[in-house]
This record gives C-alpha cells, structure tokens and sequence, in this order.
C-alpha cells in the first residue's frame, strides 16, 4: 500500500532500483495517467477559476496574470505563462512570476529559497498589486513558506487568488479564493514531485490559461485568432486563419 501523500513511498513492488526498464518506465507511465485523473477530480474548482480569472483580466486593461511559487512548480509556471505571448499575444506586461530565489532559480537549485517568506511580501509590494491581479500559487506540497506567503500577501492586497497543491489539506489552500487539489500521492521517487505532482500541475495550468484566454475572446472557431506570427511555420497559419500573411 503507497502512501497517498507527496512525500509518501509507493509499495516494494513498484520500486523503479528493483525493476527491469520496461517494468519501471510502466510505473512512471502509470503515474502520470494518474496525474490526469487527479485533474479530472478537481474539474469543478478549475471551472471557479477560469470564470473568476476572466472576469477579473477582462474587467481593466491592466490586470495581470502571475505565478508563485519555488522549485518544479514555479519553473511549470513560468513554463505555462511565457507561451501566452506568441499563442494569444497577451500583452508580456501582464505577466508576471515570483520566484522563490529569483530568476537564477530556474535553472539552479537556490539553498533556502522556498523558506524565505519575506523574499514573498517584498514580491508582493513590488507588484503594487490591484483587485484586477490574479495570483496562482504552486505548490506541490502545498506547504512551502515561500509559496504561502505569497498567497496570504496577493490576498492582502485584493488580488484575486488561486492555489494549486498536490495533498488535500494543504496550507495553502488557507490563504486562497480557490484552491484547486491535485492529489497526486506517492511519486515513483519518493519525494521527487517533479514527476506526476509535476503532470498533474502542467495539465491543469494548461486548461486555466487556455481557457481564459478563450473566454477572453482570442480563440475562435478553435484557432488562436491572436496569434503572433513570428516564424515561416505561424506566419503561414496566420495566413490560413485570417487569409492572408500579416501586414
């Protein structure tokens, strides 16, 4: 029997040291389908927060989208945030991300990073948050100090917030309007959440952004009518969406 938190062990038999590859690579496999499953679970809370995300971005022309968080989690932030630009051109000052430890800590670990609550309230001043802001928070054990900080201080100054943690009664979902439960449980490397707690945060910050940019109005007909045509390969979509390449 595994234990059904981040932090728990999957039983003997699914230890990957222990395995041949094809019977390891079916456990991770396993996991990430599951990571899926845990999403489907929470499509109720993900519904929330699309419909509050977008009346709040399309309430003023200012509002900003912005990502929390430390580690894995925030680096599947970023990740979800920088491919609004080129697929929606959402304007890149509506974005924003507070990293625990900086921009540095995306590609290096930085010790001490996800304790520093203070790093978060100063991110949090800085914004010079509104109530048009939205801040997501992310946290795969829903208890990093950098993470809840930040939520408690986007809260604090009005912003709408969202916190998404793979364990059920997670911290952070204390200092949020909507809290979105991912219950991932045990990793194929205990501890390693950069596995399907990983997945199952990718996938449901794929369905928030995307949808919201939806219902904002720049999808139609199930094509990304905002598109900015960057390259040979968009600027021929572009064409075959608008008839004709952009001016």
């Amino acid at each position: 029997m595994s234990d059904s938190t981040t932090e728990g062990r999957l039983s003997a038999g699914q230890w990957l040291d222990r395995l041949g590859n094809i019977a390891a690579l079916d456990v991770m496999l396993d996991g990430h389908g599951a990571a899926a499953v845990a999403v489907r679970q929470s499509l109720a809370q993900i519904d929330s927060a699309v419909t509050a995300i977008t009346q709040r971005l399309k309430a003023s022309q200012d509002g900003r989208l912005i990502y929390a968080g430390a580690g894995s989690s925030v680096r599947i932030g970023v990740q979800d945030g920088v491919e609004l630009p080129p697929t929606f051109n959402w304007p890149r000052s509506r974005i924003d991300y507070w990293i625990a430890g900086g921009p540095v800590a995306l590609t290096d670990a930085v010790e001490n990073a996800e304790d520093d609550e203070n790093a978060a309230s100063q991110a949090a001043v800085a914004a010079n948050l509104s109530s048009h802001d939205v801040v997501i928070g992310i946290s795969a054990s829903g208890r990093t100090p950098f993470t809840c900080a930040a939520a408690k201080a986007a809260a604090d100054g009005g912003a709408l917030t969202v916190g998404i943690a793979n364990n059920e009664a997670a911290p952070l979902f204390g200092y949020v309007d909507i809290a979105i439960p991912l219950v991932t449980g045990a990793e194929a490397v205990a501890g390693s959440t950069r596995l399907k707690a990983a997945t199952a945060q990718k996938i449901c910050l794929n369905m928030i952004s995307t949808l919201v940019m939806t219902r904002l109005g720049l999808v139609r007909d199930g094509q990304m009518i905002a598109m900015k045509p960057g390259n040979a390969k968009l600027r021929e979509r572009y064409a075959a969406i608008h008839g004709g390449e952009p001016s």
